[in-house]
């Protein structure tokens, strides 16, 4: 029995809820989170999603997950295990509890563990009848089908909708046990029912309420636990996700560069949120179109550039193969455009719901030709605001179409995001061509190599731009050494960003044994190894890239301080090779290809097996 007046204090707590795509995981993730945020905890999630739209219900490939870590120090990663797990049924069950924590919270739907539903999850046997599962873990058998309807008797819904609702109880449930508060949930169910559906916003803040006080009542768990406030800068902040990010990103840099956004788009995993996002933004001269395929979608993009506009699409692996074309396109015209790859588990279909970063090659190299374009990297949620505005001034300021690579991990995981002083955003503005002047179309700045942007159709300012090889005049061009010249040139553009770049940041001391070095979403599993690293007197340091191409001028001198470099990536070495090529050196490479993202420990233990065959 627990001690209600007594919450124990922990630095930051690991949870995962699991069930049935139509359980509701995800939901209450998103609330979990919210309340955690205006509790003023550090978070950092990670919500997993069955391929399958709709598969059999209590199946194994059906199951939904959504996992957060919250806590009072900085929260880098969704967390390597959960400290508590809640199962709506053996399915969830089974696909999980294997990476709770030793003693941890089960806590399990008794009512789903049918004869049924454990043929389903591979059960021969109920395992809540084993007793190693009650020594192993602190296990709480919560039957919510029961209680739910139990606390829905006087509300008028049917049976299935009434059970629908279990998931809050469960929500309230833990929130009881984590001294979270409810009010957050309470506003986010009034907003989105109330009006409405009266009845079913009623039912879920019954069973919300229902849940919380059944903890309280009952002191079902052994303990409770409280979490106190993060230190954090000052300032305003709100939970974001990585596509969201995107999406203001992209907004406030036309802002900056005074010039409209048009975004075409095709849906696919996970990219689509984009445009259903951009789309809400029409106030700030926002531009969406839904395309019919990933190759028009570009077309349209690159077309509203041509116009002047600032032209973005995005996709994620399959889709950027289809745009290839386009890419090289819009690298022979000079035009400013940015591509977004969220990437996820491939080849082809691959693991669609599922992290990856294996599209770094085919950004770089996978179109026809010589077609160099610059590539960053988001690093985690909210740095993905700042790689749409960097993206945009890239674009803008060398007349070149742009990658983003993004990831799944990122796109779909929150975490807290101190909201700018738009006042302090750099002024992205590139002028167009000047009516009163000639106009020469490849004409370049001499410092950026850029050409000047001329809209069609302007008096005096009527050009050609298009696939074939021009000179710089503009002139269909078929001389070798023109388009050997061009070529070059188009090159030479590309690699005079890197006089823009900041110096590289490092994670530790500036030499040493070991550098571990990075890009994309392995940020916070990488950082919070070192720093625990670090802590155990370990002689190793970080380093994390955001541009890829090109990559910064600085990077050869700072791999050079150390004695051995490991790179871990999501995917089978593609930094790592790159690195070999592009430096001529060693570097190690670490790898993961499972669709999942890299857990703090793997990266720990990689560290100390590396450091010592020093």
């Amino acid at each position: 029995m627990s001690n209600n007046g007594s919450l124990k204090e922990l630095d930051s707590v690991v949870i995962r809820f699991a069930g049935d795509s139509g359980d509701g995981m995800q939901t209450v993730g998103e609330q979990f989170t919210d309340s955690s945020a205006l509790a003023g905890n550090d978070i950092s999630t990670l919500p997993d999603f069955p391929a399958e739209i709709r598969a059999p219900a209590g199946s194994l490939p059906g199951v939904s997950g959504f996992q957060i870590q919250f806590g009072r120090t900085q929260i880098l990663t969704p967390g390597d295990a959960p400290d508590a797990l809640v199962a709506m049924n053996p399915a969830a069950l089974k696909t999980n509890v294997e990476e709770l924590v030793d003693g941890g919270i089960l806590v399990v739907n008794t009512a789903a563990f049918t004869e049924a539903n454990l043929k389903l999850a591979g059960y021969d046997s109920n395992p809540l009848d084993n007793p190693a599962i009650d020594q192993k873990f602190e296990v709480i058998r919560i039957d919510l089908n029961e209680l739910t309807l139990n606390s829905l008797k006087d509300v008028e819904l049917l049976k299935k909708d009434k059970l629908r609702c279990k998931n809050f109880f469960a929500l309230g449930f833990m929130y009881w046990v984590y001294g979270r508060p409810i009010e957050a949930t309470l506003n986010y169910i009034n907003t989105k029912w109330a009006k409405r559906n009266p009845v079913l916003a009623e039912a879920n803040i019954a069973v919300l309420k229902a849940g919380y006080f059944f903890g309280e009542t009952t002191e079902t768990s052994r303990n409770r636990y409280q979490i106190a406030e993060a230190a954090v800068k000052p300032g305003t902040y709100r939970k974001i996700a990585g596509n969201e990010a995107l999406v203001l990103g992209l907004i406030a840099g036309a802002k900056q560069a005074q010039r409209p956004l048009t975004y075409a788009g095709y849906p696919i995993t996970p990219a689509s949120s984009i445009l259903e996002s951009l789309s809400a933004y029409k106030q700030h001269g926002v531009k969406t179109l839904q395309a019919e395929d990933e190759i028009a979608a570009i077309g349209m993009a690159l077309g509203a550039s041509y116009a002047g506009n600032i032209g973005v699409t995005a996709t994620s692996g399959p889709g950027l193969c289809l745009k290839a074309e386009f890419m090289g396109l819009a690298n022979m015209v000079e035009l400013p455009l940015i591509i977004i790859d969220v990437q996820r588990g491939g080849p082809s279909t691959g693991l669609p719901t599922k992290t990856e970063q294996a599209d770094l090659l085919q950004a770089l190299y996978g179109r026809h030709g010589e077609s160099p374009m610059p590539v960053l990297a988001a690093s985690s949620p909210s740095d993905c605001f700042n790689t749409a505005i960097e993206a945009t001034r890239i674009a803008l300021t060398y007349s070149t179409p742009v990658i983003i690579l993004s990831d799944l991990y990122i796109a779909n995981g929150s975490e807290p995001w101190a909201i700018p002083d738009t006042s302090q955003l750099p002024d992205l503005s590139v002028a167009f061509a000047d009516e009163g002047k000639p106009y020469i179309s490849f004409e370049r700045n001499a410092q950026t190599l850029a050409r000047t942007q001329a809209i069609p159709g302007q008096p005096g300012l009527e050009h050609r731009v298009g696939g074939l090889e021009k000179d710089q005049s503009g002139s269909v061009s078929y001389d070798p050494d023109n388009h050997e010249e061009m070529t070059r040139l188009r090159a030479a553009k590309i690699d005079a960003i890197a006089d823009s770049l900041p110096a590289t940041e490092i994670n530790g001391n500036p030499k040493g044994k070991l550098l571990v070095l990075g890009w994309g979403g392995t940020y916070g599993a990488i950082t919070a190894a070192v720093q625990e690293m670090q802590a155990e007197g370990y002689d190793v340091s970080s380093a994390h890239l955001h541009h890829l191409n090109p990559l910064p001028k600085d990077l050869a001198e700072i791999i050079g301080r150390f004695e051995r470099v490991l790179v871990p990536e999501l995917n089978m070495g593609q930094l790592a090779l790159l690195l070999r090529g592009h430096y001529g050196i060693e570097v190690e490479s670490f790898t993961k290809i499972k669709g999942r993202p890299f857990r703090i420990v793997e990266i720990k233990n990689k560290i100390a097996a590396t450091l010592a065959e020093s």
